[in-house]
């Protein structure tokens, strides 16, 4: 009976992750878009979630004490966390105005290059080795996407080269983060990574609003609705909170197959919401190819991984640690001699997580499912 209750709460939070990480992305693109509510301001809408999350996180830190701040130095956060936080701020920023030119449903599959990106930039700084059975994957999605992209009725350029740019800036930050961070040995969870890298993503988004945004909201006649911006934050900050509670019950494997089930999901709902989001069959059949690399490149890494990681022991053995690799592989920033996390850490020779939440930056980035050939040992808005 304990069993059951357990498995039945495990499903809810995995429903739960999946019901807020599609309504945030369907939320801000009808604040966003101009035939809806008509917010057509993506840095505005970015700096509101990452003040709100710093906000929350301050709160949780200094005044409530929930969790305690980690010792950072000037140097960690002046060499890490600033170049850190300018990818992932560029990356939001870049992914939330695609909004305004293509339909959800193409956004999310041209997001199925994200392991492509990835595992370009990992082996461009070095995190990752060029591997024929690897590239052969990548490959695939690529053809996938472009496939995919060619059966789009509404194709945009500039939509297009804002997402694909996004992405990119978003597989820099995730090589970035298991480069400086994890060398450094600094240990975020969720709450901290928000206290530090949300006020400094903000700063940085700062500028270009300024030069962009502003003198628009100047000329324009911008409706602002408290409630409207308020619940859209407050979900972007409980997707965050819900994907480290579903990692930390089930494990990376398990998240990372949500949310191939969450992709399809959203991109059949927002033909539903959105009817200008019109789907193809090439569209899909595409984005189904895609597919295929992506989860042919998950099974080669887990299967470097385990290879490391199990050596020839008992079954019971095996199974043991199968089920430690499964349940470790959850946490946000590990020391380098700890080799690996959940979600924006990655093994000391391994590539950080090919495919991210971009709604939930601060979760861990390099689950088990995408991560690199190296150890997962223990040890995520």
């Amino acid at each position: 009976m304990m069993v059951s209750k357990q498995l039945v709460l495990t499903y809810i939070y995995l429903l739960v992750y999946i019901m807020l990480s599609s309504g945030v992305i369907l939320y801000n693109k009808w604040v966003l878009s101009p035939k809806y509510f008509n917010f057509p301001l993506p840095i505005t809408l970015t700096m509101i979630h990452m003040g709100f999350s710093g906000l929350v996180a301050f709160l949780l830190i200094r005044v409530f004490k929930v969790v305690s701040p980690v010792k950072m130095t000037f140097e960690i956060y002046a060499t890490c966390v600033i170049p850190i936080s300018a990818f992932f701020a560029s990356s939001l920023w870049f992914g939330n105005t695609a909004y305004l030119f293509i339909s959800v449903a193409f956004i999310q599959m041209l997001k199925a290059l994200m392991p492509v990106a990835t595992f370009v930039m990992a082996v461009i700084c070095g995190t990752d080795k060029l591997r024929c059975d690897l590239f052969l994957n990548m490959l695939l999605v690529s053809v996938g996407v472009v496939v995919s992209s060619y059966g789009e009725i509404h194709f945009n350029i500039v939509g297009t080269v804002y997402q694909v740019t996004g992405i990119f800036a978003e597989a820099l930050r995730l090589v970035l983060t298991q480069v400086l961070l994890q060398k450094k040995g600094l240990t975020l969870n969720p709450i901290t990574s928000l206290y530090y890298i949300a006020p400094c993503s903000f700063i940085f988004l700062f500028v270009p609003w300024y030069l962009l945004e502003k003198p628009e909201m100047e000329v324009s006649q911008i409706q602002f609705n408290f409630w409207i911006f308020f619940s859209n934050a407050l979900c972007a900050l409980a997707l965050n909170f819900s994907i480290f509670l579903v990692i930390g019950r089930t494990g990376a494997v398990t998240i990372r197959v949500a949310g191939v089930l969450k992709d399809w999901i959203l991109i059949a709902l927002s033909t539903l919401i959105f009817p200008e989001s019109t789907i193809t069959t090439l569209n899909i059949t595409g984005y189904a190819i895609a597919l295929c690399g992506v989860v042919m490149y998950n099974y080669l890494k887990i299967k470097d991984v385990r290879a490391v990681q199990l050596p020839v022991d008992s079954v019971s053995d095996r199974i043991a640690k199968e089920l430690k690799m499964e349940k470790k592989s959850s946490d946000l920033y590990v020391p380098d001699d700890i080799v690996k996390s959940s979600g924006g850490k990655g093994s000391r020779n391994g590539s950080p997580d090919s495919m991210v939440d971009e709604e939930a930056p601060f979760i861990p980035s390099s689950r088990v499912s995408h991560l690199g050939r190296s150890p997962l040992s223990s040890y995520s808005p």
